[in-house]
């Protein structure tokens, strides 16, 4: 039954701003402009009044110098223009777990004396909606002596738990407005690249947490093909809004509440808020719900992609400040990150540019040997499981000391990997046989990048090139062969493999010879299946190949992978022939050889044959039709 609902007093600002008052503003696309319109024009009644605020949107004239100390900010995070203040004294921040603020205001250690916020009209049962932006509102609500509402009839109504009875306001606005909006970021490429690691880390039917910054963005755009995607984050935007519309998010296999999006707020275009409004889909929850690690946990196979300031060389992760400066804030980060991990199958993963650029104009390395002063640790080095810039992925979840110092240099910008390394051998965190080899010319190749591929066993594995930190990793998948297999690899018995010689089979300069590995994710254990590689000979135009495949997994297309993408290399390259040595009673691998035209002459025994593959004019293999069980994510050749 509906109800009659008459609208609250305007604004008895003297009755507001009591000398001393601490104000909440309302955040994101959900600010009361208007309102503050008005209470700026109220100067005079400014004694000592200070503002708690998160991110907002649209401009913010009650940060100008000209209100002094009578009118101050305590920013919960930051954003560039409340960083400035920050920075030079005349404002303030709280670094705090989003997730925790609620408790701080129950508590009273943040006091609220009254809260303005921006509403939508009543409904028919005299209760608003918090719109796009509910945030830490119902908790400030809950301890706020006086609350004053702007009620804008262009406020979306949204599902959720952002609904406040009218009868909880003691002062009322009613003016409209459009909502304002969050372009979208600009995306380098080397956040499109980042974007395009991250989703390699995201399998079907996870449920992603990713924000609406660069790198957030760049991962939510790399994820078309993917399927039964969940939602469960802070900030949601308009990349999110196009997955669910694709299809590609259809929260089908979340363990909390499935069937939802679940954020806090709603952050982007006008298109977004028309999608929020009534939609039932859409599930809008307090921070301290959906912030909660414990609540994140409670989601299967949680992905959380964050971005971050540097992390040094043991993973430990700079989030707020950097030289000495603060320029983020701690957000919910944390709370995604340990939720992440304590998810079964979680992925809590760090995401960012390789460098940046600082005050002085001075390029720098965001992957750096040791957190340099004035950086603030967020992250310690045992929370994250994968640090991700444009260069590849870094596993770090179970890794030495010395293997993530190796996997974070590999990621490292190719013009701060030998000063990295340097420093790292200054302190002992790299073995004495580790050597960086050259920087991949082709490295932005679609040939050489990291691609995700379905076998026809229906797992998915990564074909990417070896690196130094393989060493280890090669080791294992050596003693895992048969002597049979040891004897056709390498033509005599081998019964050792060390450590040096690993590094020296995966450490290899991969702009003159190839090494190619096959690996399972097994969680962020990564299991060599398959090794490719070729040799460049002194002619510079023809290579020796070599593969070996574990016996577990052959006939699966592994070794033809392999040698697709080796003579796809070598004719880019220019080579003009690939050539291997194969045992005559070899009938797979010489079958195999022969559906890519390889031609065979005597080798140099009775036992072997030399097989040949010419590259000018070589096509692809004619007698078997590309197999359609192989599933590819990504650029290909």
């Amino acid at each position: 039954m509906a109800v009659s609902v008459q609208l609250p007093p305007a604004p008895d600002w003297r009755d507001i701003l009591r000398p001393g008052s601490r104000l909440f503003l309302g955040s994101g696309a959900a600010c009361p402009h208007q309102l503050m319109e008005q209470l700026l024009e109220q100067e005079r009644l400014f004694n000592d009044l200070q503002l708690h605020q998160t991110l907002t949107l649209g401009p913010a004239p009650w940060t100008e110098r000209r209100f002094g100390r009578n009118l101050t900010v305590n920013a919960f995070f930051l954003d560039p223009r409340l960083s400035d203040l920050v920075n030079t004294g005349q404002d303030d921040y709280t670094p705090v777990h989003s997730s925790e603020i609620a408790h701080l205001l129950e508590e009273g250690v943040i006091n609220v004396d009254t809260a303005l916020v921006m509403v939508s009209p009543p409904d028919a049962y005299g209760y608003c909606s918090l719109g796009p932006a509910v945030g830490l509102l119902p908790s400030v609500l809950k301890v706020a002596r006086c609350v004053v509402a702007q009620i804008n009839p262009a406020m979306p109504r949204t599902g959720g738990l952002g609904h406040i009875p009218l009868s909880r306001f003691d002062y009322a606005i009613t003016h409209e407005a459009p909502l304002p909006e969050l372009p979208a970021p600009e995306l380098s490429e080397a956040h499109q690249q980042i974007g395009y690691y991250a989703a390699q880390l995201i399998d079907d039917g996870d449920t992603v947490q990713a924000g609406v910054g660069p790198v957030g963005t760049a991962t939510l755009q790399a994820l078309p093909q993917h399927k039964h995607l969940g939602l469960h984050t802070e900030l949601m935007g308009d990349p999110a809004r196009e997955l669910f519309a694709a299809g590609v998010v259809d929260n089908s296999r979340k363990s909390l509440l499935p069937g939802k999006l679940v954020a806090t707020m709603l952050l982007g275009s006008q298109a977004l808020y028309a999608f929020a409004d009534g939609n039932p889909h859409l599930d809008l929850r307090p921070a301290e719900f959906v912030n909660n690690p414990l609540n994140i946990a409670r989601n299967d196979r949680m992905v959380a992609v964050n971005s971050a300031l540097l992390v040094d060389l043991t993973g430990q992760v700079a989030m707020d400040s950097v030289q000495g400066k603060f320029r983020a804030g701690i957000g919910s980060q944390v709370d995604f990150v340990r939720g992440a991990a304590m998810s079964r199958r979680g992925r809590p993963v760090i995401a960012l540019p390789s460098t940046w650029t600082d005050d002085q104009g001075q390029r720098r390395s965001r992957i750096v040997a040791q957190m340099p002063p004035g950086a603030g640790v967020g992250i310690n080095r045992a929370d994250i499981h994968y640090v991700i810039t444009e260069y590849g992925i870094a596993t770090l979840r179970g890794r030495t000391i010395q293997e993530r110092v190796q996997e974070l240099i590999e990621i490292a910008h190719p013009d701060f990997r030998e000063d990295l390394l340097r420093e790292a051998r200054e302190h002992h965190l790299v073995p004495p046989y580790f050597q960086l080899p050259p920087p991949t010319k082709e490295r932005e190749s679609p040939l050489l990048q990291r691609t995700k591929i379905r076998l026809r066993d229906g797992q998915d594995y990564v074909l990417r090139l070896l690196n130094p930190s393989d060493d280890r990793r090669l080791q294992e998948f050596f003693y895992s062969h048969t002597e049979e297999t040891i004897m056709r690899r390498y033509g005599f018995t081998v019964t050792r493999m060390s450590r040096e010689r690993a590094f020296e089979l995966v450490g290899v300069d991969q702009n003159r010879d190839l090494a190619l590995g096959l690996f399972e994710l097994q969680g962020p254990r990564q299991v060599i299946h398959a090794v490719g590689r070729y040799y460049l000979e002194r002619d510079d135009t023809s290579a020796e190949m070599a593969f070996v495949v574990r016996e577990k997994k052959r006939r699966l297309g592994m070794a033809r992978l392999l040698i697709e993408r080796m003579v796809a290399v070598a004719k880019a390259r220019g080579l003009e022939k690939l050539w291997a040595r194969v045992d005559r009673d070899n009938e797979a691998m010489l079958g195999l050889f022969r559906r890519f035209g390889a031609v065979e002459v005597p080798g140099e025994s009775l036992d072997e044959l030399r097989v040949e593959i010419l590259l000018q004019g070589n096509q692809a293999p004619k007698e078997k039709p590309r197999p359609q069980f192989l599933r590819h994510f990504g650029p290909q050749p």
